[in-house]
């Protein structure tokens, strides 16, 4: 680590608690590192290890719950701790800057973007409003915004999700400031743009010299970026070091098990070969999906409404048994493939499941729902808060007819529980009483409920911990492989996918351009998108090349 007497930023010894209904809860303890001028500190850890109770501490945004212990947090040797809430303020944005996980929770969405950024501006460097928006200008293209003028002139929604994080970044370097808190700041970005605002704040630090604390569950992400490593479990360092070191020789069995868990195509978790002499159970022929149905009223008025392709002429087949992996950057289209499948979004074209085919969405029957299932990305969203997980997963049972009469559906609900690894007193539990993981395994058995022939699982894994996704995509491999479904798994992560998919599918803006074996996603006749899609991709670490 580096010298603490060249340090911009230091926490020494510090600890931290929450007053809660069930007593005090200590999220840190004695927490110890330094960042000095031109390093980035990678904080890793799994949700809930106080990563990002530590970011709070730092810009003093603690809730009134907070209860803090001993220790010290300095910034070029000032104590925060002791400073009053203008002095903070004063601090905020000008000698520390933050980008958070979630770029459309971090801009106000009634405010033009050039507007946030030059509020900063006129602020802390004293700037006019005319000279506020000239150097905000200046600051987006220096982010490799294309247009930054008119960028500037945008609305957060009427940006995509990474030029809204490059706004974000653009306003935290705003002001020269000594370190920069980076709270996963590429966790909700495709893999493409994510490399991209990688790539970008390695090359801002570069030309300012701005210490980082970079926090991150994402291992092979911090490897690329880092240059030195502190490892945190519930609420402790546990390791620290430079990051060549700590991923290459851990000392620590908790780092070990993190580093394990990160996904690597050489740790395949199924055969390489999709299953031979199996039937086609899915297939799609010409499968087009458009938005913007005209309304009735633009009908009665005989307006014309645009409409916009998500999916053209999409075509492939998936034998029983086999999992097709679908790859792409976000809007290439494969979740709106996922939801035609599912019966979620009108298609033309033709769908064919098993020895029956589908023109349209309105041909779906109860049958096909029936074998079609789908998890989706965001469980919270997927799951009624207000069910308990009985009822969640005693719906298809008795939607299908598949259980009827309480003590059978016990029995069953009992079955799918210790099918996804949770114990039986689950049942009783609501949703916000489980972690991320938890709720994730609820819905794979709410979808393997229905004893379908095919699950689509939508991004079902880019929200959790490694540590956690590994345990879900091995669950997800051992049911599919127990049951005989046929699976496609949509995911931006590479890594993951030739992991455990036979076969490879790749969108590209609605369209599919490149369909492969796992094991020929390295032969150089492959599409130019699939290399590039392949050369974002983090190294693997724990002794991958």
């Amino acid at each position: 680590m580096s010298d603490a007497a060249a340090s911009v930023l230091e926490v020494r010894d510090y600890s931290l608690a929450y007053r809660t209904g069930e007593g005090l809860v200590q999220a840190l303890s004695n927490v110890d590192f330094s960042i000095a001028r031109g390093r980035t500190l990678g904080l890793v850890g799994e949700s809930g290890s106080g990563k990002s109770s530590i970011a709070w501490a730092i810009l003093r945004y603690l809730p009134a719950n907070a209860i803090e212990g001993g220790g010290r947090i300095l910034l070029s040797g000032e104590d925060l701790r002791s400073k009053t809430r203008q002095q903070v303020a004063d601090i905020r944005g000008r000698r520390i800057g933050i980008v958070f996980q979630d770029p459309s929770t971090s801009l106000n969405p009634t405010l033009m973007l050039g507007r946030q950024i030059a509020e900063v501006l006129v602020r802390h460097r004293g700037l006019t409003e005319k000279q506020a928006l000239a150097e905000g200008e200046a600051l987006l293209a220096r982010t490799g915004i294309a247009r930054p003028a008119e960028m500037m002139r945008r609305y957060p929604h009427q940006a995509s999700g990474g030029e809204k994080q490059r706004v974000v970044i653009a306003t935290a370097f705003a002001c020269n400031p000594e370190c920069i808190v980076f709270d996963e700041p590429t966790t909700a970005l495709d893999i493409v743009t994510a490399r991209q605002i990688q790539d970008l704040f390695v090359r801002l630090q570069e030309d300012t010299g701005v210490a980082a604390l970079y926090i991150s569950h994402d291992l092979a992400l911090v490897s690329r970026i880092a240059h030195d490593v502190a490892v945190i479990h519930r609420g402790a360092i546990v390791e620290s070091g430079p990051a060549a070191r700590i991923f290459g020789a851990p000392r620590e069995e908790y780092t070990r098990m993190l580093i394990a868990a990160v996904p690597r195509p050489d740790r395949r978790l199924v055969d390489s070969r999709p299953p031979e002499g199996a039937p086609r159970l899915l297939g799609l022929e010409s499968l087009t999906v458009r938005y913007g149905e005209r309304s009735l009223l633009s009908r009665m008025l005989g307006r014309a409404q645009e409409q916009v392709v998500g999916a053209r002429d999409i075509g492939f087949s998936v034998s029983k048994g086999e999992i097709l992996g679908i790859v792409g950057e976000s809007g290439s289209g494969k979740s709106t493939i996922a939801r035609a499948i599912a019966g979620l979004n009108e298609f033309s074209g033709r769908l064919t499941l098993g020895d029956r085919s589908f023109s349209g969405r309105g041909a779906l029957d109860r049958a096909y729902r029936r074998a079609a299932q789908i998890v989706f990305q965001n469980p919270d969203a997927s799951l009624n808060p207000r069910q308990r997980v009985r009822e969640i997963l005693s719906r298809p049972l008795k939607l299908y007819g598949i259980a009827s009469g309480r003590a059978d559906i016990d029995r069953r609900v009992g079955e799918l529980l210790s099918q996804v690894l949770l114990p039986p007193e689950f049942s009783r539990r609501y949703p916000h009483q489980l972690s991320g993981g938890e709720k994730q395994r609820v819905a794979i058995a709410r979808a393997f409920a229905a004893e379908p022939r095919l699950v689509l699982c939508d991004e079902i894994t880019s929200s959790l911990d490694v540590s956690v996704q590994a345990s879900i995509a091995r669950l997800l491999v051992d049911l599919q492989a127990r049951t005989g479904a046929t699976c496609l798994f949509i995911t931006h992560d590479l890594n993951l996918v030739r992991q455990l998919a036979h076969t490879i599918a790749v969108m590209y803006r609605g369209e599919l351009v490149d369909l492969f074996p796992v094991g020929a996603a390295d032969a150089p006749d492959r599409h130019p998108y699939t290399r590039t899609l392949l050369d974002a991709v983090p190294v693997a670490v724990g002794g991958a090349s």
